[in-house]
């Protein structure tokens, strides 16, 4: 996924969910966050950032936050973006060897709507993609703040795949430090019972890190992933 050109500028605070203090070549401006996530040891006073400018007179934010640099690391903070480049990744690769032949996005599912409902051979999988930002020692952990919303879409892959019909969870990570993914127990206990639950119940889990610099995040390759009975 290609990304737009980028200005460097420096944190200050996260205003609320969606909207962080930046400055800009020394100037204080708003950027608007992409992310529910707390992100608390990404967004800290002083770190460097790179923003898309999004200069609107309907907007309260000129800018966009992409990229924050952590320890010498590019991290991508946009929790819409794993959607977007889960989808090429499919096109791309296809799905259990099999090329995509429908990629059906936002699709009706109980009191949902999954990311994907996808149609590789002749079976259809229903996905779910999760935006991945924390690393603790190499280990990718999520969520990073309990989600209420997560776990209701864990119950309903499981019910999918407990009547026959594919399941799929996909984390990506949007960086690219990690060896492998296990849920966050410590931050959501609920969530990471119904993934457990989800994986007894035949959904696939897996999770992949990506690579990711200032002209573009690409997903790099699968890692690992242990999901412990919580």
């Amino acid at each position: 996924m290609r990304l737009p050109n980028l200005v460097a500028g420096e944190f200050v605070a996260r205003d609320n969910r969606f909207r962080a203090s930046v400055t800009v070549n020394g100037a204080l401006t708003k950027a608007r966050v992409a992310s529910s996530g707390r992100m608390a040891e990404l967004l800290q006073p002083g770190r460097r950032l790179w923003l898309a400018s999004k200069p609107s007179p309907k907007r309260r934010t000129p800018y966009d936050l992409v990229l924050v640099e952590h320890e010498d690391l590019l991290v991508s903070v946009d929790s819409h973006l794993p959607n977007r480049l889960w989808a090429e990744h499919l096109l791309r690769e296809g799905w259990e060897g099999h090329p995509i032949e429908d990629l059906g996005a936002e699709r009706r599912l109980g009191e949902s709507r999954m990311d994907f409902c996808v149609r590789s051979g002749d079976s259809f999988t229903w996905m779910e993609v999760k935006s991945v930002t924390l690393v603790e020692d190499a280990q990718a952990l999520f969520p990073d703040a309990p989600t209420l919303r997560g776990a209701r879409h864990m119950r309903e892959l499981a019910q999918v795949a407990a009547r026959g019909q594919r399941a799929a969870v996909i984390f990506v990570v949007q960086r690219a430090d990690a060896l492998v993914f296990s849920p966050h127990v410590a931050s959501d206990p609920a969530f990471a019972h119904a993934l457990w639950d989800a994986a007894q119940n035949g959904v696939r889990v897996q999770a992949y890190r990506c690579r990711v610099d200032l002209s573009q995040v690409v997903i790099e390759g699968q890692v690992p992933v242990h999901v412990p009975h919580p």
